[in-house]
């Protein structure tokens, strides 16, 4: 038999049907380890997953939706058909999708966190080419942003230029920023060799990850004669068409490993081993090495770009550079590897209002008043 108690609670609907591995993951292990902590007993908690066994939250109701991922129609009618029924029997006061798509359904109040920035990158006709899924996406996601959003009490983002972006292209209602609390790489003191600066660009190799950029500054400090350093990046050219070719371009240059995808455990050794973070991507909605790389103290030669200042924050072993400039991005190796290298602090002011800093944060802006 129900106690009155169970017909008093509120109750959370997390929806993050999509969501498998690597850091989508993490952010939903997060929103619901989170919830049951700071909402407490006041809330009941379901979670909308794929897979309910890769969650350890005993007081969180987990319901299996696996055909989500068999394909983009499929999620769709989910979103926008299926959830509806759904909603009614679950009768949500706050429904959270975690994954950018605003559902149809009946609720108290919705909110979406939309993380793809896909939208507002400006491909080129050889980056379409390179990687169509990106192209794909350009144009859909735009679409599948403003589709229903008015329905949403709030929309979250991690960056005050995505809600900028928000507010101006779709009359976002509500728009929370919310910085990811990122889980650092767990690693001890760092010890990079004394005999060359390593340089390390941890990035899955998508077209605005601005690979070329690091390879064309290595030639050109190669033509300097300059030898007493090392490249890493994260890739080996059997991932997509785009490192196929920068292997092809690049692949004879000297001092440049191509290390190809590293598990969670040879990260924190490669972090543990480098001197210093380069991180020229072109798009980010956050950009989690530039936040790891902080958390061991390490130098950083960072992207020129509104995102890029965001992640980095008040920190004072950055320096900035024009993401297309590879001489300039030269001239800044070549002074970390002779140590001459003049940082240039930062301090950057949180967002305005409403910003969350962490998920209870968050969390508490969601349920204000419900």
């Amino acid at each position: 038999m129900l106690c009155v108690e169970h017909f008093l609670k509120k109750k959370l609907v997390v929806s993050a049907v999509n969501f498998t591995e690597g850091g989508p993951l993490a952010v939903l292990r997060e929103c619901l380890h989170n919830a049951v902590i700071h909402l407490g007993n006041d809330w009941d908690i379901v979670a909308l997953v794929h897979d309910r066994t890769l969650f350890s939250e005993p007081s969180v109701t987990f319901l299996e939706f696996p055909s989500c991922k068999f394909s983009w129609l499929t999620r769709l009618h989910h979103e926008w058909f299926k959830f509806k029924p759904l909603s009614r029997t679950l009768n949500a006061d706050l429904w959270l999708s975690l994954h950018d798509i605003t559902p149809v359904v009946v609720a108290r109040r919705q909110a979406v966190y939309c993380h793809n920035p896909a939208p507002f990158y400006q491909l080129t006709r050889r980056e379409a080419r390179l990687e169509p899924t990106l192209f794909v996406f350009n144009k859909l996601y735009g679409w599948v942003y403003r589709l229903n959003i008015q329905r949403n009490h709030h929309v979250v983002v991690q960056q005050n230029w995505l809600r900028k972006q928000f507010e101006r292209r779709y009359n976002a209602p509500g728009v929370i920023v919310a910085h990811p609390v990122a889980t650092p790489s767990q690693v001890g003191a760092r010890r990079p060799p004394a005999d060359k600066t390593v340089f390390l660009y941890p990035a899955l190799p998508r077209v605005f990850k601005n690979f070329e950029v690091i390879l064309k500054a290595t030639e050109i400090l190669n033509q300097r004669g300059i030898t007493n350093f090392e490249v890493q990046l994260t890739i080996d050219g059997s991932e997509n068409r785009y490192a196929a070719e920068l292997l092809e371009r690049f692949a004879g240059i000297d001092h440049v490993c191509f290390l190809g995808r590293q598990n969670k455990d040879a990260m924190a050794s490669r972090y543990q081993t480098a001197n210093c973070l380069l991180f020229p991507s072109r798009l980010e909605t956050w950009g989690l090495p530039v936040t790891e790389a902080q958390a061991v103290s390490m130098p950083m030669l960072v992207a020129d770009l509104p995102y890029a200042y965001e992640t980095v924050g008040s920190y004072d072993q950055v320096r900035f550079f024009p993401p297309q400039d590879d001489l300039a991005l030269a001239d800044l190796m070549q002074q970390m590897i002779a140590g001459t290298i003049e940082f240039s602090p930062v301090e950057v002011t949180p967002p305005h209002a409403p910003f969350a800093r962490d998920w209870p944060a968050l969390l508490h802006i969601l349920v204000d008043g419900l």
